[in-house]
């Protein structure tokens, strides 16, 4: 499998969650690799361990100055632009923030790496851009009308990203992640994700509320799957897997109640306790799309994209992580 190795590489929002798994990979095999993140959503302790790497630059700044974007994509081979506002809730409540920085942001990454004779940038899309689309699974060519400004933004991006590889030969490939879980992900605020949410909850034995009945399931996806598809996409040189989109996924269903199962059985060689924790059900969230899953055809064929971890072998990677770092005691 192609790796990314000896090269100049920039990843934006690289205190996040994938940002930082993407960093510590690339730190591992012999890159020079600056990390772009005003710490809106991205945090320090992720990065904490890469600080006295000389292979590491941290750029403290926001994707809405093009000035400080320009200054970040100086000298880089390769751009893997991660940061923005996620959250379909969070886009519900404050659409002008996400559009300014999940539009405005990217966009002014593209001129920056565009003006800096960057050739190659991966970008972050989302499995959201599938909107009120039923098929089943979900195929990169046929998506429905987005259902949140977030949606909306990440489509955009697409539509962006299209439009500059046709007028600036540029490089520009998407991946659209489908539900993302791992090491550093975020238990804390209204917008956390849901598996760190709910070992969160789980651990400290409170109760999970799941937001529907618990049948509405999802694509969950490791997020080691989640860096081979960035380091295929960042290396492929077959000029048909260019300059399209990918959905990034393992390619199977877990519903909300057997990802709680899941977590139960998990937990419980920690604490025998959590078998016994209930469930709480609450409403539906504005927005949610009953089931996602993706095909994931188009990855395997033109990228080469092998995904290693289902949920349960992506959990059972994660979940001393987890139980190391998100008791209330810990965060």
């Amino acid at each position: 499998m192609s790796i990314i190795t000896g090269k100049k590489v920039l990843v934006t929002g690289g205190a996040g969650f994938i940002g930082s798994n993407l960093i510590e990979k690339l730190l591992k095999q012999d890159n020079q690799v600056r990390c772009l993140d005003n710490f809106s959503t991205g945090k320090r302790g992720n990065i904490t361990s890469f600080l006295k790497n000389s292979a590491f630059e941290l750029m403290e700044g926001d994707i809405r100055n093009l000035e400080i974007c320009r200054r970040a994509v100086k000298d880089t081979d390769i751009v893997l632009h991660q940061a923005a506002l996620g959250s379909v809730p969070r886009s519900i409540n404050d659409p002008i923030t996400t559009n300014d920085v999940n539009i405005g942001g990217f966009l002014n990454i593209l001129v920056a790496a565009r003006d800096a004779s960057v050739k190659r940038v991966v970008y972050a899309a989302s499995s959201s851009t599938y909107g009120d689309s039923e098929e089943m699974p979900k195929i990169e060519d046929k998506i429905g009308k987005p259902l949140s400004p977030y949606a909306i933004t990440k489509y955009v991006d697409e539509l962006y990203a299209d439009v500059f590889a046709k007028l600036y030969d540029m490089e520009l490939v998407g991946l659209r992640y489908f539900n993302v879980f791992g090491p550093r992900q975020d238990p804390d605020g209204a917008y956390a994700a849901v598996i760190p949410k709910f070992v969160s909850a789980l651990i400290n034995k409170q109760s999970p509320v799941v937001n529907g009945d618990g049948t509405f399931s999802r694509d969950f996806t490791y997020v080691a799957n989640v860096v081979q598809a960035n380091e295929l996409a960042a290396t492929i040189d077959s000029p048909e897997a260019i300059n399209t989109v990918y959905n990034v996924a393992y390619g199977e269903r877990t519903s909300l109640n057997q990802l709680v199962e899941y977590l139960k059985e998990l937990l419980s060689v920690y604490d025998v306790e959590i078998a016994n924790v209930k469930v709480e059900y609450g409403p539906e969230r504005k927005g949610d799309v009953p089931h996602s899953l993706a095909s994931i055809d188009r990855a395997k064929q033109l990228l080469g994209y092998n995904p290693e971890y289902d949920v349960a072998r992506g959990l059972k990677e994660a979940i001393h992580w987890y139980w190391e770092n998100l008791s209330d005691d810990k965060i």
